[in-house]
C-alpha cells in the first residue's frame, strides 16, 4: 500500500504563528503561568502579539551566533516558552533540539554531547542547581532566558536585536529534534523533518475535523517538549481555536481553570486524565462543556474514558483515542461514546488512517497472532522520523524492510482489523496475562484506586503495585475479590501516587519501578 505524501500546508515551525496571526490575527493564548523570556506578555495574549515574540526571539538568537544548520538544545524550567522558543530556533534555520525539564542533570550531559556541541538555552536554576558542571564544555555557546551568569549570555541583554526574516525551509532536512520516553533507559533524541511533521499535522487536522466542525477552545495539557504540542497547536490556530495552555496538572488547578474558560476540548496524558478522574463530581463541573477529550501515546483505561465522558453535558460528547509513540507520531486511533460498555475491552486501540498510516502484527513463533499468543506490532506511516541522533545503528535495527517500524509492544488484530496492544514486549511476564489488560479489570473493579501497575519481582513474579485515592490504606477483602479472576500475583505493595517514577509524558517507568522495588526487597 503507497500511502499519500503530506501536501505542504501546515508544519512550517518558524512561521507557524505568522500564518495563524494572517488568519485570525485576534484569537487569544491562554496560560496558567508567567512566561520566563517575557513575563511582561501576562496570561493571555493574541496569536499576533505571540507571533511578535518569537519572532524577536529568533532576532536575539541571530544576535546571539546561531546560525541555520546549527542544533540548539532547549532545557529550562517547565512552561510554554519552551514551545515559543523552538518555533524561535525553527525560524532561522536552526534545529530544535527539545529536552524536558523533568531529566536529570547526567542524563542532559549525555544527549547534549549526543547532539555534538549545540547551543543550550537555559535558566540559572537548571545551571545552579541541576546540571552538572561539564554541560558548559559540551556547548557551543549557553544562552540564558532570563538573568546572568558567567560563561552564559542573556537573551535579555540581546533585546531590540535587529529583525531578521524567516529562513525558506527545506522540507527533507531536519527540523525537531524530540526525545523518546526514556522508560527503559536514557532516551533517543528522534529527528523530524518538515516533511515528517506536516504528515503529522494533516492526520490531526483529518482526524479532527469531522468530531469538531465548529469552533471550540482547545485546553492543552501535552509536554511542551513534545512533537504532538506542535502539530496540536499549529492545528488549533489555524482553525482559529482559542488555545489555553496548562503548566499544572493537580485536579483543583486544572477545575479552576476549566471551569472559567469552559474549553470544548482538552487535549492530555493519559495518566493526566487518569488524575482527573476525581473532577467528575466535582461542584463546579469543568468538564460539562467538553465535546471532545482527546489524547494519545498509551491506551485510557475504561474506567478514566467512561467517567470523564459522564461529566460532560454536552448531548454527545466523543474520547478520541491515537496509539503511537514519538517514532511514528500517530498510527491508529477510534472514537468512544457513552454507548461504550462498561465491560469494553480497554486493549482495542483502534483501526489505521486509511492512505496515511499501517499496521501489522508479525508472529514471533511461527504461529498466527492472537489473544493468547501476541506477535510483534508494527507500524507505517507518513509522520515516520528519520532517524536517532548519534545512534543510526540503533534505528536500523527496529527499521524493518518496505518502511515498517517495529513499536516495542505485543497485540494482535481482530477479525474485523482493530489491533489490541497487550504489553511492551520489555514488559511481558512469563506465564501470565497482558499486564494492561489485567491493570484495566482491576481500575475497573475497584473504585479506590487511582493506579495500579504490575511488574515483576526479584524472582520475576508478577506484583502489584497501587496506589489509592487519598492514600487511604487498600482493602484487602475487595482486593482480593476483584484479583481473583486473574492469575496468582504477589501481594499488593502500596504507594503513594506522586512517588511513582515517571516519564515526562507521565508515563510509568516500570524498569525504573521494578529496580527500586528489588532494592527494597534487599534491604528487608
Amino acid at each position: 500500500m503507497l500511502l499519500q505524501r503530506p501536501t505542504s500546508r501546515g508544519g512550517r515551525l518558524g512561521t507557524l504563528l505568522d500564518e495563524a496571526a494572517a488568519r485570525h490575527p485576534a484569537n487569544v493564548l491562554i496560560l496558567d503561568h508567567d512566561l520566563d523570556v517575557a513575563p511582561e506578555l501576562g496570561r493571555r495574549a493574541t496569536v499576533s502579539e505571540v507571533a511578535d515574540l518569537v519572532a524577536d526571539l529568533a532576532s536575539r538568537l541571530w544576535a546571539a551566533g546561531v546560525r541555520p544548520g546549527q542544533r540548539v538544545v532547549v532545557h529550562k524550567s517547565d512552561g510554554f516558552d519552551i514551545t515559543l522558543l523552538a518555533l524561535a530556533v525553527a525560524r532561522i534555520g536552526a534545529v530544535p533540539v527539545l529536552l524536558s525539564a523533568a531529566l536529570d542533570g547526567p542524563t542532559v550531559l549525555a544527549l547534549l554531547r549526543r547532539a555534538g556541541n549545540p547551543t543550550l538555552v537555559t535558566d540559572r536554576a537548571k545551571l545552579d542547581g541541576e546540571l552538572p558542571p561539564a554541560v558548559l564544555e559540551e556547548a557551543e555557546r549557553v544562552l540564558l532566558v532570563s538573568g546572568s551568569r558567567p560563561g552564559a549570555v542573556g537573551l535579555a541583554d540581546l533585546a531590540g536585536a535587529e529583525r531578521v526574516a524567516p529562513v525558506a525551509e527545506d522540507p527533507d532536512a531536519p527540523a525537531l529534534i524530540t526525545h523518546t520516553s526514556g522508560t527503559t533507559g536514557v532516551p533517543k533524541l528522534a529527528v523530524q523533518t518538515g516533511a515528517t511533521l506536516r504528515a503529522r499535522y494533516l492526520l490531526h487536522a483529518r482526524a479532527l475535523a469531522p468530531l469538531v466542525p465548529g469552533r471550540e477552545t482547545i485546553a492543552l495539557h501535552i509536554s511542551f517538549v513534545h512533537s504532538r504540542t506542535i502539530s496540536m497547536l499549529s492545528l488549533a490556530l489555524r482553525r482559529g481555536f482559542p488555545v489555553l495552555v496548562l503548566s499544572g496538572e493537580d485536579p483543583e488547578h486544572v477545575a479552576d481553570h476549566f471551569a472559567r474558560f469552559r474549553p470544548g476540548i482538552v487535549e492530555a496524558h493519559p495518566n493526566s486524565f487518569m488524575d482527573w478522574e476525581a473532577l467528575a463530581d466535582h461542584p463546579r463541573r469543568p468538564f460539562a462543556g467538553v465535546r471532545l477529550f482527546s489524547s494519545t501515546f498509551d491506551a485510557l483505561h475504561p474506567r478514566t474514558v467512561r467517567r470523564l465522558l459522564g461529566a460532560s453535558s454536552r448531548r454527545a460528547p466523543l474520547f478520541g483515542q491515537m496509539y503511537g509513540q514519538t517514532e511514528s507520531g500517530p498510527a491508529v486511533g477510534r472514537v468512544f461514546t457513552r454507548l461504550r460498555s462498561p465491560h469494553a475491552d480497554g486493549r482495542c486501540v483502534g483501526f489505521p488512517f486509511t492512505g496515511m498510516t499501517a499496521v501489522r502484527v508479525v508472529s514471533r513463533n511461527g504461529r498466527t497472532p492472537s489473544a493468547d499468543d501476541p506477535g510483534n506490532i508494527e507500524v507505517r506511516t507518513n509522520g515516520h522520523f528519520v532517524t536517532y541522533l548519534g545512534e543510526h545503528e540503533r534505528y536500523e535495527q527496529m527499521a524493518a524492510p518496505g518502511g515498517w517500524w517495529r513499536m516495542g509492544d505485543v497485540g494482535y488484530r481482530t477479525r474485523w482489523g482493530c489491533l489490541h496492544v497487550l504489553d511492551r514486549e520489555v514488559d511481558v511476564i512469563d506465564d501470565f496475562c497482558s499486564t494492561l489488560e489485567a491493570e484495566d479489570r482491576l481500575l475497573g473493579r475497584l473504585e479506590q484506586l487511582c493506579e495500579v501497575i504490575i511488574v515483576r519481582d526479584g524472582t520475576g513474579a508478577p506484583v502489584p503495585v497501587v496506589c489509592t485515592r487519598g492514600d487511604v490504606p487498600l482493602d484487602v477483602a475487595a482486593w482480593r475479590e476483584a484479583a481473583g479472576c486473574l492469575p496468582p500475583m504477589a501481594e499488593p505493595v502500596q504507594w503513594r501516587a506522586e512517588e511513582l517514577p515517571k516519564t515526562a509524558t507521565m508515563k510509568i517507568k516500570r524498569r525504573e519501578l521494578e529496580r527500586i522495588l528489588a532494592e527494597r526487597q534487599r534491604a528487608l
